[in-house]
């Protein structure tokens, strides 16, 4: 790999685990207090799950930003893409500090949806000039999908349980 295109790499890396890293800031104080006073449904994995799947989703995302800024010159359809790739993305760092940092599940759940919207916007626009790039934000679309399904399960047990 020559030394551009491995720092492209690292600073695609960085930054997306940088993202996850702010989230984690919102997220790690909460899931031992208000998140575990939560009702939750049974579909809810395990606390450890969520890092390790986290963890996986941003190096995936990283490596589709790298593509997209490394093997793709300058063109309209790239610039979408990395505009897209950063709402995206600037939506994802925006949702743990609303759920767990302001312990707003409804407003937590616009985001996730606007995030889900974001993110399929993302996948087609990449498809246009990168299909690996655009099949490597698959599994995060998944993710995301389960924890919007998951989020607004919170959501309506919690206003239940508050009458």
């Amino acid at each position: 790999m020559k030394p551009l295109s491995f720092f492209r790499l690292v600073v695609a890396v960085g930054l997306t685990l940088a993202v996850g890293a702010v989230g984690s800031l919102a997220t790690t104080p909460q899931i031992p207090t208000w998140y575990a006073g939560l009702a939750k449904p049974s579909f809810t994995p395990p606390d450890a799950v969520f890092p390790i799947v986290w963890t996986t989703l941003y190096v995936l995302m990283a490596v589709c930003l790298w593509r997209l800024w490394e093997k793709h010159g300058p063109s309209p359809a790239r610039q979408l893409a990395l505009l897209l790739f950063f709402v995206q993305l600037a939506l994802n760092g925006l949702w743990s500090p609303v759920f767990f940092g302001l312990e707003a599940i409804g407003w937590g759940l616009v985001v996730i949806i606007a995030l889900w919207l974001a993110i399929l916007a993302t996948i087609f626009a990449c498809a246009r000039i990168d299909r690996i790039a655009a099949w490597l934000l698959a599994p995060y679309l998944l993710w995301v999908s389960y924890a919007a399904v998951l989020n607004a399960a919170i959501l309506a047990m919690n206003r239940a349980a508050q009458g």
